[in-house]
Formats: structure tokens, C-alpha cells, sequence
């Protein structure tokens, strides 16, 4: 059972119907490695490949060791059984350790499903590349082009609310795995490419974003915005529909930023939240931001400032109030875990205050 993970667990799986990569950037601890090798496990009948990249990483690591005995034929073509090139999911860790001799063949893999051996084509069953990192490329290392493959990326943060971090100590797990065949996972994948509709006005919406985007100077690819309609054909055969609907959009908030930048992001995020989420849903996707960089900051903060611990106290009582009138708070299951990590944060401030 992976706690606050849920999004995730939901991207990973759109990211597989539809055909899509995806990349999970955080801290190391936050479950990454974990979290991917448990949901690949749920699809049975798949070549599943998963390697963990340093700087010093060769390519015989990821797609197989030259062949012997094709070289006393004086033939240099690689052995990829069991590697990526044969593989249906691969999770890369550390991806962007990837060095020059890797790169190009990375690339060429996860945009065409392709791999070059021994001068021939070799179509690959790759359907998903699932990367992981502890931390966003830097400009300048060239790594943009391999940054762009992933259509989908998440940032992952430690378990904020305290009842799900007890939960996650003592170990609340399913007693069942849910499982998915290859054959049916390809018939969601053909229902997903061939049999679920965009309508007009969602196409609109499409094209109001990326106008709006335009104006703050971020200039997502047509390629990217051609891409992200598998992710919301693939969101609608998720939730058993034919048809995309508005909110299936929401997934944009974590594919159309074009660099990490953390205030690209956070506009990504409002202009797509703007346009797809009910005034209620926004209000609490807002103070959702708002009571997460709160929490950071009160982990981080001294707590032997009484000035800090008073400043950080009034903030939750003031939030507190503004989540509990939220109309209608009840039914949105966002609200309780919202208020759980106020209380909890505030009962750390209180044994602050004590000195205990």
C-alpha cells in the first residue's frame, strides 16, 4: 500500500494504456523503485526490465553484450535478450546518469520503439519507459531530448499527512494484488487509441491552454500537445468511458511545463486547474499547495524561535478555519487529509512550545 501515491499510481497506469513514458523525480526513501516495481507486477505475461545507471554505466547494461560468436562471423550485434530493447516496461533508475554512449540509443528506443543492432531495425514490444531520479537534469547537460520523451512527470515528497504515516509503519497492506493480463492490457490500449473520442470542446480547452501558456512564455511542442491526447483517451478507457471529458484533462498539470522550474510548474498548474476544475475543487487544489508548503516549511524550521513557532501556529489556525468552510467540505475526501496535516503539524508545534 503506497500512501499519498494515488496520482501516481493513476499516471503510471494512463502512461501504460496509452502508450507513454513517465518520470518520478524526489528525495531518496519516497517509494519510487518501489512504487514502480509492485504496479508492474499487476501485469502479468509482460517482459518487465528494471537497472539502476551510475555515471560509469555502459550500454551492456541496458541493451545486452556484443555477441561472441557473431564476432568470429566479424558481425558486432548485441545479445539483448532479457534487456530493454525485449523488454515491455522498463524502469530506468537514475536515468539521467545516462552518458553519451547511452543516450542516443535510449532515445531512439523510447520515441520509436526502435533499436538499431548490426545495422538492422528491430521493432521492440516497448510500451512504457518508467524513469526515476533524486533530482531534475540541469541545463547544459544535455539531457533536454531525453527529458522531453517523458510526457508524464511527478514530483514525489514524503508522506505528509500523519495518520498515513502511521498507517505506512505499520504496514497496512492489501490482502489481494489486483492483476491485469498483457492480452487485456493491449485491449485497453487498442480501445484507448481506436474507440474513445476527443469532442470539439475539449480540443478548445486544449487550445485555450496552450494560448494561455503562450502569454507566460512557455511554448509547450504540437508534438507534445498531439501526445497528451493519448494521455486523456487513455484517462477516459480508465474510468470505463468513450468519450474525454474535462476532467480527464487534470493530468495536463504534470505534462505540458517544457522545463523543471518550479514557478513554470506552479503556472502550468493554475492555468490548467483554472480551466478544468469547479470553483470548490479549486479552492481546495489551492489551499492543497498552500497547506504542503507550510508543512515543508514547518519540518525545516527551528523550533526553539518562539517567533517561529507563533508565526507558523497562527497560519494552520488561520487555514484551519478556511478548509473547514469550505461548502459542502464533507464530501470531498481531499478535505479530511487536509485538515490531518494542519492537526498534525500543529500538535508538532505544540510540543515545541512545551520543550518536550
Amino acid at each position: 500500500m503506497y500512501f499519498e501515491r494515488e496520482e501516481m499510481v493513476r499516471g503510471m497506469l494512463i502512461a501504460f494504456i496509452a502508450r507513454q513514458h513517465v518520470l518520478f523525480v524526489g528525495e531518496p526513501g519516497t517509494a519510487k523503485s518501489g512504487l514502480v516495481a509492485d504496479l508492474t507486477k499487476c501485469v502479468t505475461g509482460t517482459n518487465y526490465f528494471q537497472w539502476l545507471l551510475t555515471r560509469f554505466s555502459t550500454p551492456e547494461e541496458l541493451f545486452g553484450p556484443v555477441s561472441l560468436k557473431a564476432l568470429e562471423q566479424d558481425t558486432y550485434k548485441r545479445n539483448t535478450r532479457n534487456k530493454l530493447p525485449e523488454a515491455h516496461i522498463g524502469f530506468v533508475d537514475k536515468i539521467f546518469k545516462a552518458n553519451s554512449a547511452i543516450l542516443n540509443a535510449l532515445l531512439t528506443l523510447a520515441n520509436e520503439r526502435l533499436f538499431y543492432n548490426n545495422g538492422g531495425i528491430v521493432q521492440s514490444p516497448l510500451f512504457s519507459i518508467v524513469g526515476a531520479s533524486n533530482e531534475w537534469p540541469e541545463e547544459g547537460e544535455g539531457l533536454e531530448a531525453l527529458f522531453d520523451r517523458f510526457i508524464l512527470r511527478y514530483e514525489i515528497d514524503y508522506i505528509q499527512d500523519g495518520n498515513s504515516f502511521d498507517a505506512m509503519l505499520q504496514g497496512a497492506y492489501p490482502a489481494q494484488r489486483p492483476t491485469i493480463t498483457l492480452a487485456e492490457l493491449e485491449q485497453l490500449q487498442f480501445h484507448s487509441e481506436m474507440m474513445v473520442t476527443v469532442p470539439q470542446d475539449i480540443l478548445e480547452v486544449l487550445r485555450d491552454i496552450r494560448d494561455a501558456l503562450r502569454l507566460e512564455g512557455i511554448r509547450p511542442s504540437d508534438r507534445r500537445f498531439r501526445q497528451v491526447l493519448s494521455l486523456l483517451k487513455a484517462s477516459a478507457t480508465l474510468d470505463g468511458r468513450d468519450v474525454v471529458i474535462r476532467k480527464d484533462l487534470i493530468i495536463l498539470v504534470h505534462s505540458l511545463w517544457v522545463t523543471p522550474e518550479a514557478n513554470e510548474r506552479d503556472i502550468v498548474r493554475r492555468t490548467v486547474q483554472d480551466r478544468v476544475l469547479d470553483p470548490v475543487e479549486k479552492e481546495i487544489a489551492d489551499l492543497t499547495d498552500i497547506i504542503r508548503d507550510l508543512a515543508r516549511s514547518v519540518d525545516s524550521s527551528d523550533m526553539t524561535d518562539t517567533k517561529v513557532v507563533l508565526e507558523h501556529s497562527q497560519k494552520i489556525k488561520s487555514l484551519k478555519m478556511q478548509v473547514e468552510n469550505i461548502p459542502n467540505g464533507n464530501s470531498y475526501p481531499e478535505v479530511g487529509k487536509l485538515l490531518s496535516i494542519l492537526d498534525e503539524k500543529r500538535k508538532s508545534l505544540a510540543t515545541a512550545a512545551l520543550g518536550v
